[in-house]
């Protein structure tokens, strides 16, 4: 005999039958993005976002990952166009901790959700992991989101285990003419990447969220043992004195040819960013291991 279904049995199919509906709502939400660690962890999560900042540079720059062709632009990532924003009327607009002087006014558009990727004094891969779990959480892309920190831990993991055993130091640094340098301590991701790579940083000084101040090409010299990664994009006139600097010739990791030169990577970017510092290091070293 078949009996009725209770009030229970009929609540949680009813419950059921909203689920995929609200689940589908989240993944479907248009989010804008002003941070570009947060663009490149919406992109990594496989979320096109309506709008987000500074995509010319961004494409020079972070390069990945691919920022679609219908991803409007809406200048700089310091002041956006909040009436273009408005316009595109997002549900959720993604920021970091920088931005956070922003909320007022993009709070009058959509609801913001914020993460802290950079903290001064702490190595902020962790944080991009923790950044990149609670934004999957937030849209409904809780399996993509692990999915993706497990795939970047594993393939820092196994980039770690094709690297040659030198015991050998690293500086990764970026130049902004042809005297000083800025370098990435262990609180920047390139930084904390490198510890992650089983490499010593050759940089032990603070730096104070990613970068020293700049410094003097003669600090390079402290550690004449090191090599040295410069992390693109150099300014044009860098590149055109460089062969020609006595200063940066007179360096031990110059001489005797311990130097690369990276593709561009976003500065402050999360797991994506971390993922090309760590192929785009490892690469370079390997080649100097073997050269």
């Amino acid at each position: 005999m078949t009996h009725p279904p209770t009030r229970r049995q009929v609540l949680a199919l009813a419950a059921g039958a909203l689920l995929p509906s609200l689940t589908a709502k989240a993944a479907a939400a248009r989010v804008a993005a002003i941070d570009w660690g947060m663009l490149e962890t919406l992109l990594a999560l496989g979320i096109e976002p309506p709008a987000a900042t500074e995509l010319i540079q961004f494409r020079k720059i972070a390069i990945e990952p691919a920022v679609p062709g219908s991803v409007t632009d809406l200048g700089l990532r310091g002041a956006p166009n909040y009436e273009l924003l408005r316009i595109i009327a997002p549900d959720l607009i993604v920021i970091s901790n920088f931005y956070e002087y922003q909320r007022p006014m993009l709070e009058r558009i959509a609801p913001v959700f914020a993460q802290t990727v950079y903290e001064a004094g702490v190595p902020p891969y962790a944080l991009a992991e923790a950044a990149t779990l609670a934004l999957g959480e937030k849209l409904g892309r809780q399996a993509e989101a692990k999915r993706y920190v497990d795939e970047t831990s594993d393939d820092i993991a196994r980039l770690r285990g094709g690297l040659p055993p030198s015991g050998r130091p690293v500086f990764v640094i970026s130049l902004g003419d042809s005297r000083h340098f800025r370098a990435f301590g262990r609180d920047a991701m390139f930084g904390d990447v490198l510890t992650r790579l089983g490499l010593i940083n050759a940089w032990t000084d603070e730096t104070s969220y990613s970068a020293a101040a700049p410094v003097g090409l003669e600090a390079l010299a402290r550690v004449p043992d090191a090599s040295i990664l410069i992390v693109s994009p150099l300014p044009a006139d860098v590149g055109r004195s460089l062969p020609t600097n006595a200063l940066w010739n007179a360096l031990p990791a110059v001489r005797r040819n311990r130097i690369a030169l990276l593709e561009p990577v976003n500065h402050f970017g999360c797991l994506p960013s971390a993922r090309r510092f760590a192929r785009l290091a490892a690469a370079a070293l390997a080649r100097q291991a073997h050269g």
